[in-house]
């Protein structure tokens, strides 16, 4: 399993994990009043967030993307459903 790949599939993860941030814990905490669903999704959307940044800057620095696609890459990942939309655009473009 290659690098570039393993970036990928944290991209893909953390991408799910911000969609269900937004749409599954948020309203639990503001609709149903559990705080706790934030608490622990947050947490857990925070640390694959961190790994997937860690992942970029390694694919980055050996030369398997470009600055361009990482910044691109970035700004997709806090955008919801970035993640999935620029995954099929980075496929296209860099070889696997």
């Amino acid at each position: 399993m290659s690098l570039f790949f393993s970036w990928r599939m944290s991209a893909i993860i953390e991408g799910i994990s911000y969609i269900v941030l937004l749409f599954i814990a948020m309203p639990m905490k503001y609709i149903y009043g559990m705080p706790e669903a934030v608490r622990l999704v947050g947490s857990i959307h925070g640390l694959l967030f961190v790994v997937f940044m860690a992942l970029l800057a390694v694919v980055y620095l050996r030369d398997t993307m470009t600055l361009k696609q990482c910044v691109m890459a970035f700004i997709a990942s806090v955008i919801p459903f970035g993640a999935f939309v620029f995954d099929h655009y980075i496929r296209q473009r860099v070889p696997a």
